[in-house]
């Protein structure tokens, strides 16, 4: 993109990276975004220092005077700009795309609708094990943008990737692709679950030859998918025996490869807990394998890795009441896991942005499991019509308002989970900043 005029549509950490990226080689970079000046943080002061000229507050006829648009994952691709750019027929590309070109180091690409940041995080601590000198980024927080020159061909750059990075990929190609589960998300933003799914898909699109795909036996969407797939594919499955790939065998994690299997550890010497979070496990093994990881590493880090933050992350316990942060949880298959982690008792803290799936399916549950929800933020009304008589529902204002209903109606040996089945967009900036509020509500009760 030497000396080619590139629009970056979007200011956030990914949008910035890649203009950063793009303008350190020598590309003219233009950044746009239609959010106020007043939201936009530091922005600016950091688009002056890196002499890069943006508008804010809307995009106007300047973003399309450019060669080719880096769109960031937040920004839908069917606003009015994007379809603009595309009747004029501009390239548009993903930030992942654009850093990738300038990325020696192999990839590891892991998506899924659920568990992506526990198994790229995982799947980071066993490269870290092996001492490979490995970058953990993409949707995780820290934009492939910003370490994308730091990798050499000596190291490892794990990545987590959504469906809305995998839209606009051209030559994007892993090394290593897990595919983990699928289930409905983003139908705010998709016009159909096929769409959301075929984006997903695009993870595999350009790997060949000695590549890998890594898959999930156990999700029949994703099995089928692999049946189409033409490079080496790895399964892994918590609930049968495979002939090749990951899977749990009298108890014990086995990854079979030709006519060897190698015993790696008990699957309850695994450190996170949970049944889909042995299926991460298992896909996190099968990554590092695929780059002649030794079993060792694999199995220490396995055990020592206890999670990440705000996803079913123990807050503190207070008057026998135990509080988890499941932030994380911004689709309904996502607390529907989190709802069968727990013995006891649960009072459940859900709500925020409605992002257009149904919450039906976790009536079972929450009849079973749950003696109260707690409703937040935009979609309350909706989750109450769905989810009201499997247990007893109470609306709160504010977070701090949720923990405090909680912590009144939570009895001695029970939990509050915070699982909100929703982003976090109408009360928050991101589910992380949710999280954060949530344990700092926690914390600060007496």
């Amino acid at each position: 993109m030497r000396n080619k005029k590139i629009t970056v549509i979007g200011a956030a950490r990914s949008g910035i990276a890649a203009a950063r990226l793009l303008r350190a080689h020598a590309a003219h970079v233009f950044i746009s975004d239609e959010k106020p000046l007043s939201a936009m943080g530091n922005a600016a002061a950091l688009m002056d220092e890196y002499e890069i000229p943006y508008e804010f507050g809307k995009h106007t006829g300047k973003a399309l005077e450019c060669d080719a648009i880096v769109l960031s994952p937040g920004v839908p691709g069917n606003i009015p700009i994007i379809k603009l750019a595309r009747e004029k027929g501009k390239k548009i590309y993903s930030e992942i795309e654009v850093a990738y070109q300038y990325c020696k180091a192999p990839v590891v690409a892991i998506t899924g609708s659920n568990g992506k940041t526990t198994t790229t995080t995982l799947t980071g601590e066993i490269f870290k094990k092996a001492g490979v000198k490995t970058f953990v980024a993409g949707n995780i927080g820290v934009p492939f943008s910003d370490v994308a020159e730091l990798a050499d061909e000596k190291s490892v750059v794990v990545l987590e990737v959504s469906s809305f990075q995998l839209e606009h990929i051209d030559e994007f190609r892993p090394k290593v692709s897990v595919l983990l589960n699928l289930s409905p998300d983003h139908l705010d933003r998709y016009s159909s679950y096929e769409e959301y799914v075929q984006a997903k898909f695009r993870i595999v699109e350009n790997q060949r030859g000695r590549d890998v795909f890594i898959y999930n036996e156990d999700d029949a969407a994703v099995k089928d998918f692999a049946g189409t797939v033409t490079i080496k594919t790895q399964p892994f499955s918590r609930l049968q025996k495979l002939r090749s790939g990951a899977w749990v065998r009298d108890g014990n994690i086995a990854v079979v490869s030709g006519r060897k299997e190698d015993v790696l550890m008990p699957a309850s010497e695994v450190g996170i807990p949970g049944a889909h979070n042995l299926s991460n496990a298992l896909a996190s093994a099968l990554a590092a394998k695929a780059m002649d990881v030794d079993n060792t590493h694999i199995r220490e880090a396995l055990r020592s890795f206890t999670g990440v933050e705000h996803r079913l992350e123990f807050v503190r316990e207070l008057n026998g009441v135990k509080y988890f942060n499941d932030s994380k949880a911004t689709n309904v298959d996502a607390v529907w896991y989190a709802l069968q982690s727990f013995s006891e008792k649960i009072v459940l803290i859900a709500g925020g942005k409605d992002k257009g799936a149904s919450y039906a399916p976790l009536r079972p549950l929450v009849e079973k499991n749950v003696a109260e929800i707690i409703l937040i933020g935009e979609a309350a009304e909706k989750i109450e019509s769905e989810l009201g008589g499997s247990a007893a529902c109470v609306r709160a204002d504010t977070m701090q308002h949720a923990v405090e209903i909680a912590r009144a109606h939570a009895a001695p040996g029970s939990v509050v989970l915070l699982s909100p089945a929703c982003s976090s967009f109408d009360m928050f900036n991101n589910y992380e900043h949710r999280g954060r509020v949530f344990k700092e509500c926690v914390k600060g009760l007496q």
